[in-house]
């Protein structure tokens, strides 16, 4: 059967589970479109946490960016499982026995404020827009390819999707959803894995397979022909990093403390009927998640392997039918600079820019280009977020795993898009209209307001995923460092200090928020030829430059809280409260 067919039929039999959920677990109050009632199985939302979390980035683009970068891609590794283990053990506990909706109503009472609470919301919307473009960018990467659309039709397909049972069913739809979504994307990330690893290697276990020998009877391990592979290109060596220590360290860091501020995971705390559900749920997901965390490196190199073996001195009229595919996707160019109908793949940027095709072909049949080819020996790009996509194809695996994959792509992409949705929808509806401007609102009212908000959120999303400014995996990064340089310094001073008030954290919020956002507004859209190493502040990328903002939070709201009004004794209180344990109720 044809991969369009088969794609059909997985992506079509997935959504009409997923529509099918929402209609069956929709929300009927505010409580569960917010929380899905609080009663959700810790099982369930360890699941339904490592879906919302394990988003595009994590399934489509992480181990592309690996597969390209090497060693330098295990910041997304280290940052990412060690944010998560930082928010599960660290945060969310408290949080969730302070029993309340969101992040920004955490910060509007303990800072006791309600222009802390609209910091605290802008934050959320800044942060969340910029998160779900990537996952947007995901979903119309995969129908491009796969359902042979333009990425734009895909985006928008998407948005019908999510809009469904996002506004539909809520944190209750979404939740339930999201665990139908896991077992799609665990299960699509896993079966080829195993059947790459298996081929390559003679070894089913794609971690172990990772550092096993080639069954190609040469003896080589896998990495050592990864490095022999790169150096021959002119790439540096896989395994060994060109990033900068203080660089590595920084986008590490911002992962981590991103990932502990991020408000669409944090919220999945308050969906637990109790603080101990909240933390056995968080170890539930800690395995889920491993679970592909520890297959994405060594799909990575089997990617890698593959792609160079197959593209590289290749006969452009003689390239598998993939490669074609993917070319009329815009996401792979070829330019011939010496004219000899062979693809040349080393290291450099082909041309200048992303390419920008014209209507016309070229000699040896290929998409002709407008840019303009540099002086490097290198004829091809390719586009980072295809390379988990398109990897079954490279190695000739069945139709069925190709279009499993296609469906993986997309759950993971719509899960956390989904998320990320509802926490727009929650800060617009809740914390700002029930909260600050229409106190005296009903249930029913603010229910319908979330609704309406969630679907502006979904036009906004989709033209942000149209429009990115970077690779899945780097518009997320950036989403990271917003919410490290925003929300974590106060969230953790929120519990863990008694005499930070409202002044100190506010200041501190629009401190690290507008420092950062700056610097990656000025690097990525107002002066792209600038972002260089030569011009980093301290050699800080802006995929790093959250933890620097981080840095300007805390101090900046430490100082102020010194020569401002101290918190009042009730305020004190509530911070003995949730930190001191008590035994029984529902809170435990």
């Amino acid at each position: 059967m044809a991969i369009q067919t088969l794609t059909f039929i997985f992506v079509g039999v997935s959504f009409v589970l997923y529509i099918g959920i929402a209609i069956w677990a929709r929300a009927g109050t505010t409580e569960e479109f917010y929380i899905a009632g609080g009663e959700v199985p810790p099982i369930a939302n360890g699941m339904a946490t490592a879906a919302d979390w394990m988003s595009a980035a994590s399934f489509i683009s992480m181990a592309g960016i690996i597969s390209f970068v090497g060693r330098d891609g295990a910041v997304y590794l280290m940052g990412w499982t060690g944010g998560y283990v930082l928010l599960a053990l660290l945060l969310a506990p408290y949080l969730r026995k302070f029993g309340k909706y969101t992040v920004p109503d955490f910060i509007g009472d303990r800072y006791y404020s309600d222009f802390a609470r609209l910091v605290a919301v802008v934050s959320v919307l800044f942060v969340s827009f910029t998160y779900v473009a990537g996952q947007m960018r995901g979903v119309g990467i995969v129908f491009s390819r796969f359902l042979e659309v333009e990425i734009t039709t895909g985006v928008l397909i998407g948005m019908a999707i999510v809009f469904f049972y996002a506004v539909l069913g809520g944190m209750k739809g979404i939740t339930y959803t999201q665990v139908a979504q896991y077992c799609v994307l665990i299960f699509a990330f896993l079966v080829p894995a195993v059947f790459i690893s298996i081929l390559m290697t003679g070894n089913p276990i794609p971690q172990i397979g990772f550092g096993s020998t080639l069954v190609d009877n040469s003896n080589i391990y896998l990495l050592d022909k990864l490095d022999q592979l790169s150096i021959e290109l002119g790439f540096a060596a896989y395994t060994v990093g060109n990033k900068s220590t203080i660089d590595v360290f920084f986008i590490t860091a911002a992962l981590m403390v991103g990932t502990a501020g991020l408000p669409h995971v944090i919220v999945r705390f308050f969906t637990v009927p109790t603080v101990r559900d909240a933390r056995i749920s968080a170890g539930y997901a800690l395995v889920f998640i491993a679970i592909l965390y520890t297959t994405a490196p060594a799909l990575a190199s089997f990617a890698r392997v593959n792609l160079i073996n197959t593209v590289n001195e290749a006969v452009y009229q003689d390239t598998p039918s993939w490669f074609k595919n993917w070319e009329n996707t815009n996401l792979i160019a070829w330019v011939d600079k010496n004219q000899d109908g062979k693809i040349q793949y080393s290291s450099g940027n082909a041309f200048i820019g992303k390419p920008q095709f014209f209507d016309i072909r070229g000699s040896e049949g290929e998409r002709k280009i407008s840019n303009s080819p540099t002086s490097n020996k290198n004829e091809l790009y390719i586009d980072r977020d295809i390379m988990v996509l398109a990897n079954p194809e490279i190695a000739n695996l069945p139709n069925w795993v190709i279009a499993l994959v296609a469906a993986g792509g997309l759950a993971a992409a719509l899960s956390t898009a989904a998320g990320l949705l509802l926490v727009i929808s929650t800060s617009i509806s809740h914390d700002l209209l029930k909260k600050m401007f229409l106190k005296n609102i009903t249930d029913k009212q603010e229910l319908f307001f979330a609704r309406i908000s969630a679907g502006f959120a979904i036009v906004i999303a989709g033209y942000f995923g149209i429009h990115p400014p970077g690779f899945v995996a780097q518009v997320v990064a950036f989403a990271f460092g917003l919410a490290a340089s925003s929300f974590f310094p106060v969230i953790f001073m929120g519990i863990f200090s008694k005499s930070m008030n409202r002044e100190g954290a506010i200041s501190g919020m629009i401190t690290g928020l507008s420092f950062t956002a700056g610097y990656i507004i000025y690097f990525k859209f107002m002066n792209p030829s600038a972002n260089s190493l030569e011009n980093w502040w301290f050699g800080i990328s802006p995929e790093g430059i959250g933890t620097l903002g981080m840095v300007f939070n805390f101090i900046v709201a430490i100082l102020v809280s010194r020569v401002t009004t101290a918190p009042p004794e009730k305020i004190k209180d509530m911070v003995d409260d949730l930190r001191i344990p008590r035994s029984g109720g529902t809170s435990q």
